[in-house]
């Protein structure tokens, strides 16, 4: 079972529009200034600023970011969905 990362807010609801693969991707959904994906890899002190910022937002709000299974609405990737066949012949 694939796992999702979302909010949940003080009340114990998720939060759908904020659904992604990572915590990190959460977060750069709820924050209002750009983190850039790489230098948060990369760079610690890039990282706790982020932290930082996320933090902040997150007790603001009421909100922690938790995970949660696959949503029954979100679809899967193209990929998953195509099977592909290879043929049994050369092209033409």
């Amino acid at each position: 079972m694939t796992t999702y990362w979302t909010i949940q807010d003080s009340t114990g609801r998720h939060l759908p529009h904020f659904i992604a693969n990572s915590r990190v991707e959460v977060g750069r959904k709820i924050l209002a200034a750009p983190f850039d994906v790489f230098r948060l890899h990369v760079s610690a002190s890039y990282r706790e600023a982020f932290e930082r910022a996320l933090l902040k937002v997150l007790e603001q709000k009421g909100w922690q970011i938790v995970r949660t299974p696959r949503p029954r609405g979100k679809p899967r990737s193209a990929a998953a969905r195509v099977k592909l066949t290879t043929p049994t012949q050369g092209f033409p």
